[in-house]
């Protein structure tokens, strides 16, 4: 677990979308995409999931059970927790409906193939088959998308002006999405299938390391960082 290698004074500053304590599960190096590739606009690309720092499980059940049995995603520490815009601007798109995968099999996710769903996406189909139920929020720093929302959750619309900080939706488990997470990334334009992914750092976040929480004024967590915002939103 370490600090990311990227130069955060390139990086577009934004809010952290969540509250209390995460980890950075895939996050960008240099010269490597986070989800090692370009596509979707995804090269800079964060993906968050909760653990528990004794067991080093995201969610509740044993590792067997988990991998042969399956578990429910909502089992999963990060289920259901409320994501939040990372600046203030204009939802310019949400989908909503899209089930959540209700079973996480360990296994099963492991042999998934993603490749399928991404030969079978085309420029004229939705994004809901990757992104699951998703938010689109444009503003200042860019374009914001956040994936794998839990579906109903949503509570904003197209054409709503939000501040930072604004609640959004909650984590879920839907589209392409092997076990609850939020998926967030900032590109330069509004449709991820012709826009550039762009570098995001967060403000004013706390990283855990040497046995102790440090603070970050600017910062990209690193992959498998424990971070956490250093403030609290309003409701």
């Amino acid at each position: 677990m370490k600090a990311s290698d990227l130069d955060a004074s390139t990086a577009t500053v934004v809010d952290f979308p969540l509250r209390g304590e995460w980890t950075a599960l895939n996050t960008p190096a240099e010269r490597i995409p986070s989800h090692g590739t370009d596509f979707f606009a995804q090269r800079f690309a964060l993906d968050f999931i909760r653990l528990d720092w004794t067991t080093q499980r995201p969610g509740r059940g044993a590792t067997w059970r988990h991998l042969l049995l399956g578990v429910p995603a909502s089992s999963f520490y990060c289920w259901n927790q409320p994501v939040r815009s990372a600046f203030a601007g204009r939802v310019i798109a949400v989908g909503d409906g899209w089930p959540d995968r209700k079973r996480v099999h360990g296994l099963w996710e492991l042999l998934r193939v993603n490749v399928a769903v991404f030969g079978s996406y085309s420029a004229g189909d939705d994004f809901w088959p990757l992104t699951g139920n998703f938010v689109v929020l444009e503003g200042e720093p860019g374009v914001a998308l956040y994936a794998h929302l839990r579906q109903g959750s949503i509570g904003v619309d197209p054409g709503d002006e939000v501040p930072s900080g604004t609640r959004l939706g909650a984590v879920g488990n839907s589209g392409n999405s092997t076990m609850p997470h939020l998926y967030f990334q900032l590109m330069d334009g509004p449709d991820p299938r012709t826009a550039a992914g762009r570098l995001c750092a967060f403000r004013g976040y706390e990283r855990y390391a040497q046995g102790a929480w440090q603070p970050v004024a600017v910062g990209v967590p690193g992959r498998l960082e424990r971070v956490r915002p250093a403030y609290s939103f309003a409701e």
